[in-house]
């Protein structure tokens, strides 16, 4: 026996922000980040919204890029003064993954992080207040799953809270709110959006609900990212990519991920490099070392009108060239000396990432370290 994991309920398509009214209560806090609600107009019209239905509302403003412990820790702080019955993350993926471990610590205040990021060790939520997620990029599909990922700046690492208590119970998937996202954010999120699905699609879970729903995302990215980079304010392009980055969540809450997240976890909690961007790095050759353990790059190759692995592969690399994504980390700008001094801790790191746990290929840290060296460069490697 299975269950279908996601959002308890989703609202989608333009102009759905105005569900937020669907909520009851009587308090909440919105959790966002450093003006881009502001600019974009969604956090006047969540306020408006609120004030609407009679509810009191607090702000948290000021979440930074890759949350950090330390902001997690000031926002449980101000939520567990205010005493909201609900909590809305608003915004990119920073400001909802950090809204959800906010809600932890404001469930169980004397929770540490460690028990925190223990793989389905977070307690049962709710017993204060319920989650809702409205995101403003098209990215990481944070309103549909069971994961956040938080920064311990201290450490230089980045760390995965997964547990199915951090599912939300509204997603309000609403592709206005992503027309003022600049074209280089537009190709980062779509290409976290791409990993997740694929990543979803061949892990080592079986379940036939997350292959259709990682099936139809890949589809809708193939069919819109470019479009999405050049068309920014088409509203049907934008929420085409919206509703891709949920359904690539819905997959990945489902089938999990793989080393191409464990990877990506480490360049950015060491480099800064955006999650997405860290994403379309490590790609291409993870699929090809996966590529020994699963014929199932296939599927996605006719699903695309391609035939094998190698053309999906190709297909992939194509389309980060037309979004103007680095093939490599030279190409980003980082110093050789200094990345070859951290990729064996990254990969120590990479391979005790839970996500590595559901990678199709049995990896290990000499693998991972292989993979990172390849990447300075833009090397293909297949091993």
């Amino acid at each position: 026996m299975a269950k279908l994991y996601g959002s308890g309920a989703l609202f989608h398509g333009n102009g759905s922000l105005e569900e937020l009214k669907t909520i009851n209560g009587k308090k909440a806090v919105i959790v966002t980040g450093k003006g881009s609600t502001t600019r974009n107009g969604s956090l006047q019209r969540a306020e408006a919204i609120l004030a609407e239905i009679g509810v009191e509302y607090k702000v948290f403003e000021g979440v930074e890029a890759d949350p950090s412990l330390e902001t997690v820790r000031k926002g449980a702080a101000f939520i567990s003064e205010f005493g909201p019955d609900w909590i809305i993350g608003l915004g990119g993926t920073s400001s909802i993954d950090a809204a959800k471990a906010m809600w932890v610590l404001y469930e169980h205040p004397d929770l540490s992080f460690e028990q925190m990021i223990t793989p389905f060790g977070i307690p049962e939520l709710r017993k204060k207040a319920r989650f809702a997620a409205i995101p403003s990029t098209s990215g990481t599909g944070t309103e549909t799953t069971s994961l956040a990922v938080i920064t311990d700046r201290e450490k230089g690492v980045k760390y995965p809270l997964a547990s199915h208590e951090l599912q939300p119970d509204l997603a309000i998937v609403d592709g206005d709110l992503c027309k003022s996202m600049p074209a280089n954010i537009t190709a980062n999120t779509g290409m976290d959006a791409l990993t997740h699905a694929i990543e979803a699609y061949t892990s080592n879970v079986d379940d036939n609900y997350a292959d259709a729903l990682a099936k139809g995302s890949i589809q809708l990215i193939f069919d819109n990212l470019k479009k999405a980079t050049e068309n920014p304010e088409d509203g049907v392009i934008r929420q085409n990519m919206h509703d891709a980055s949920a359904l690539a969540g819905y997959a990945f809450t489902n089938a999990w991920l793989g080393i191409v997240h464990s990877m990506a976890h480490q360049m950015g909690g060491v480099f800064g490099i955006p999650h997405g961007r860290a994403n379309a790095l490590a790609l291409p050759n993870v699929m090809r070392y996966n590529a020994k353990a699963t014929g199932r790059f296939e599927d996605l190759a006719k699903l695309i009108g391609l035939n094998t692995t190698g053309e999906f592969i190709t297909a992939v690399e194509n389309l980060k060239k037309e979004i103007n994504v680095p093939a490599s980390i030279r190409e980003y700008g980082i110093e050789k000396d200094a990345w070859m001094k951290e990729v064996h801790r990254m990969a120590e790191n990479a391979f005790k990432d839970v996500c590595t746990s559901f990678n199709p290929r049995n990896t290990s840290v000499e693998d991972i370290e292989k993979l990172y060296i390849a990447l300075y460069e833009g090397e293909k490697i297949d091993f």
